[in-house]
């Protein structure tokens, strides 16, 4: 089969779609912070509901998975490249902030993802 960047993406954009369980412990918005050159992720406490919805644990309210919420992070972790990032939050922080490995693995591909649009310049939108 022939390979190219567009049936990659292809590929990505499909497996994008599918179903995922949240993780209890919560989620991360990643953002670059350029002027200091690093890579962010915000990490945000969670409850799941018995549908399987994230609920914000304060206020009981489910958190849409679109637009704009007001929370407040628990943490923000940073660094210069996605491994260094991934072993502040997987191998340095006690407990660890992720409990699924699907989860895990996500925030690995997007930190590259952060990491490569930092480094060329390109827009980063987290998947």
């Amino acid at each position: 089969m022939d390979l190219t960047v567009e049936k990659l993406a292809a590929i990505d954009d499909k497996l994008s779609g599918r179903h995922i369980d949240l993780d209890p412990n919560g989620y991360f918005i990643i953002y670059l912070d350029r002027d200091a050159g690093l890579i962010s992720a915000k990490h945000f406490t969670n409850v799941i509901s018995e549908q399987g919805l994230a609920v914000d644990p304060e206020t009981g309210k489910v958190i849409p998975a679109r637009g704009k919420v007001q929370r407040t992070h628990t943490t923000v972790f940073t660094g210069r490249t996605a491994k260094e990032l991934c072993v502040k939050i997987f191998e340095e922080t006690q407990p660890c902030p992720v409990t699924l490995f699907d989860h895990a693995a996500y925030l690995g591909r997007e930190f590259v993802r952060a990491e490569v649009a930092l480094v060329t310049g390109q827009e980063y939108i987290q998947d």
